[in-house]
């Protein structure tokens, strides 16, 4: 596949996927509930997911840009700020008691600062954030690469996801949380994003650390990382449904 196809397919794909986040977004809440309508999701879900798989290599990178072509404008949608007071100690301390516990079905458990993390094997990239809501902005991050920490931590065999538990709170008693599948989290673009545009990430933006998987949609992009649980199934955190906006309608696989 060429280069400019695999753009246009890109395009395409981001496309539909913010039409349809759109109607969601837009008031159907009573239709994202339906049992039909989920079935029909989930199938469009999983076609999706193996037309891109199939299409796709494992590896295949999301298209990068240039220095020149970084956005003026990143718009820090979402939560754009914690009110635990917890989290709120964190920012004033600039982060320094802030530790990245990761669990679940792992060897060996571990907790990291963010010292630590930023001595890991990291990556730089330009890439572009398209969102459900139908908009997109290009930015710089630098973060450690999840593969090479999941490595070092040493998957059990019957891990197959990884879960994201963030600080913020969505809801009274429904905190954000994503997930995404060892292809993703393996893929050398997927980082644990502590810098943006050169400076130290700001809170509006998921301080002190953001996931970026560069070939999904942005609210796979999991804001305020606390912790990271592998999994065997999702089907127990929150709904059920692999995240926060899944358990509302969205789908879980999110490519473009």
């Amino acid at each position: 596949m060429s280069a400019q196809s695999g753009l246009n397919r890109r395009g395409f794909l981001t496309r539909i996927s913010a039409a349809g986040g759109a109607l969601l977004l837009g008031g159907c809440d009573q239709l994202s509930q339906s049992p039909t309508f989920r079935d029909i999701l989930g199938k469009a879900e999983g076609a999706t997911q193996r037309v891109q798989r199939f299409v796709l290599s494992h590896r295949s990178m999301a298209r990068e840009f240039s220095e020149s072509e970084l956005s003026k404008h990143f718009k820090a949608n979402g939560s754009i700020n914690v009110e635990d007071a917890s989290y709120q100690s964190m920012v004033r301390d600039g982060f320094a008691n802030w530790r990245l516990k990761i669990d679940g079905l792992v060897e060996r458990p571990t907790s990291l600062s963010l010292d630590e993390l930023r001595r890991l094997p990291s990556r730089t990239q330009i890439t572009r954030h398209d969102c459900v809501e139908g908009w997109s902005a290009i930015g710089k991050w630098k973060g450690a690469q999840l593969g090479p920490l999941l490595q070092s931590v040493g998957l059990k065999p019957n891990a197959r996801y990884l879960v994201f538990h963030c600080a913020d709170m969505m809801s009274p008693g429904a905190p954000y949380y994503e997930s995404i599948d060892l292809i993703d989290a393996f893929h050398p673009q997927t980082i644990l994003a502590y810098d943006m545009n050169e400076q130290t990430l700001p809170v509006p933006y998921g301080a002190p650390l953001r996931l970026r998987v560069e070939r999904q949609l942005g609210y796979k992009m999991a804001k305020y990382v606390m912790r990271i649980e592998a999994v065997a199934s999702f089907s127990a955190i929150g709904g059920g449904n692999g995240g926060f906006w899944e358990d509302r309608g969205y789908e879980w696989y999110a490519g473009i």
